[in-house]
């Protein structure tokens, strides 16, 4: 059964952030896709991949020259029917960690995460989206984190990565107004993963229950199912993992 069924046959995809957990989950599950014709898998340090339909491009979201490069080469022979934006960070060691407290908050790691979070995306949206196909259904997708919602943000904390993820809440919900005005049958969405069994969470799982930890394939599939459902009407839209919509 293919994840992509509402994309083109032969698409062609793009995924950012490739070497992470979900990231290379994605890479995996479109290159066993029948209908996916390639997928460029985009991170700061290319590797190799077993599968032939995999070409790889080097992306630093800290250079917007390679971001432009990455994006121009995906989208050489045919525009993307598929971006995914599946970078992020949470923590870097002892340096970079959830703030418990406002008197915790450090001007410098909040500019980093808001460097990879934020600003990282908007770059790749920017070179990106319009690279995309307008002549049928295109998708660009961005993985948020249901702390970056406003409306549901009840226990403060972690001011870096909330801040972070909802301003990547915003540009999504901007870019896909725009995107709108010349692809009316795009998709731009951010989506909450749950919470994954990766680098970027693992310091922050223990007590958390076996069935609430999503393996990156596991997740990275069920976030396939939930944009291959979604429509142009959705568009701008904040998506869990179960396809149901989480508040700005």
């Amino acid at each position: 059964m293919s994840l992509a069924s509402s994309l083109r046959p032969d698409s062609n995809a793009a995924v950012i952030g490739a070497s992470g957990g979900i990231g290379r989950a994605f890479v995996e599950l479109l290159a066993g896709d029948a209908r996916v014709r390639r997928v460029h898998a985009c991170c700061r340090v290319p590797g190799e991949w077993a599968q032939d339909k995999v070409v790889s491009h080097r992306l630093d979201l800290t250079d917007e020259g390679s971001i432009e490069a990455a994006a121009a080469a995906a989208s050489d022979n045919a525009p993307l029917d598929l971006v995914i934006v599946a970078t992020g960070i949470l923590y870097r060691g002892e340096r970079i960690r959830p703030e418990k407290a406002m008197r915790e908050i450090d001007p410098e790691n909040l500019a980093e995460v808001l460097a990879v979070n934020s600003i990282g995306p908007s770059l790749v949206a920017k070179h990106f989206l319009p690279k995309l196909r307008r002549d049928s259904k295109a998708v660009f997708a961005a993985l948020s984190a249901r702390v970056g919602s406003i409306d549901d943000n009840r226990l403060g904390g972690w001011t870096a990565y909330r801040m972070s993820k909802a301003a990547l809440n915003m540009l999504v919900r901007t870019m896909a107004i725009e995107q709108a005005r010349s692809a009316p049958e795009s998709v731009v969405v951010a989506l909450h993963p749950g919470t994954v069994d990766t680098e970027l969470s693992r310091p922050f799982t223990g007590r958390l229950p076996a069935p609430k930890l999503f393996k990156p394939r596991m997740a990275a599939t069920r976030l396939l199912g939930v944009l291959d459902a979604l429509r142009s009407d959705r568009t701008g839209g904040f998506f869990a993992y179960d396809g149901s919509r989480i508040d700005y």
